[in-house]
């Protein structure tokens, strides 16, 4: 980053210190050197998994969201707890919210959800060959576990049903990974152009 870019902390002034999050409104002085305010939320992090029960079946939580007063479908998540790594935190929210056990799970992409006001950071997993469990909520914790078909997930990004963002960037980063193979499935190899150009060499 430019050094004339950077905005520098004079005082931190915290606000709220929650259970969940912190609220502060921090003193900065802008590259021009004058002083700013900076109201944003302190996070710990967070992760999500796309668990599939096969290729074509994806697991999704049903639950109420206060903030926004809607029902929502969205992929397993929770904060990280401590020093917790992402990776463990996948396990455990996986475990924890549906009652299953990923028997591999894999990175897909890290994201800022919302920079302008927050510093959370959310992982993504995607997990699979999964062991069916008992679920272990919070007291505070109501959800549903919705089976839904990969495609019908992703018509319902299309059409508003879903309206998270971790949710829809997971099924969107999953659908372009699928299509992307395909692709290359499709396409002959360098090795089979090779083979048809001496075979097609040898007929002349």
């Amino acid at each position: 980053m430019a050094p004339s870019m950077v905005e520098r902390c004079v005082r931190r002034n915290p606000i709220y210190l929650g259970k969940s999050v912190n609220f502060r409104v921090d003193e900065v002085r802008l590259p021009n050197g004058r002083r700013a305010i900076r109201e944003y939320m302190d996070h710990p992090g967070a992760v999500a998994v796309a668990p599939f029960l096969d290729p074509d079946t994806i697991l999704l939580v049903r639950q109420y969201r206060y903030p926004v007063g809607r029902l929502t479908y969205e992929i397993p998540a929770g904060k990280l707890d401590g020093e917790e790594s992402p990776l463990r935190c996948a396990l455990r929210e996986l475990r924890e919210e549906t009652g299953y056990r990923a028997g591999r799970i894999r990175s897909l992409l890290s994201f800022w959800p919302a920079p302008a006001f927050s510093n959370e950071r959310l992982h993504i997993y995607v997990a699979d060959r999964l062991v069916r469990g008992r679920q272990s909520l919070d007291e505070d914790e109501f959800l549903e576990i919705q089976t839904v078909p990969f495609q019908k997930a992703l018509s319902w990004v299309l059409s508003g049903k879903i309206q998270d963002s971790k949710t829809i960037i997971a099924l969107l980063h999953c659908a372009h990974t699928r299509n992307r193979r395909r692709t290359c499935a499709s396409r002959p190899s360098r090795g089979d152009a090779v083979r048809r150009s001496r075979s097609d060499r040898r007929r002349k």
